[in-house]
């Protein structure tokens, strides 16, 4: 066998065996990404507000749909009903 094939596979990417150093710290960066966890506190604080009202909403619809239907007459429209004449006369024997 050639000394080409007795090696690692990872000596033949010739790849290094250490990783490259992390870039230096640059405050700026952390400046952008607090930035932007507040923007996403916010938002997510908006949704959440719109969520509880949606919910509110919903549970009153709910509490409506639950009541008994109670159909309010008036007293003179009760008298009226019941002294209508039925449509047909029973025959009798």
């Amino acid at each position: 066998m050639s000394q080409e094939q007795k090696q690692p596979s990872a000596a033949r990417t010739s790849q290094p065996d250490h990783p490259s150093p992390p870039p230096p710290f640059d405050p700026c960066r952390m400046i952008g990404i607090i930035k932007r966890k507040g923007l996403i506190k916010e938002l997510a604080a908006a949704y959440h507000a719109e969520c509880l009202a949606y919910c509110q909403e919903l549970l009153e619809l709910q509490k409506k749909w639950d009541e008994p239907f109670i159909d309010v007459k008036s007293p003179d429209d009760l008298r009226k009903e019941k002294m209508r004449p039925p449509k047909r006369l029973k025959k009798s024997r």
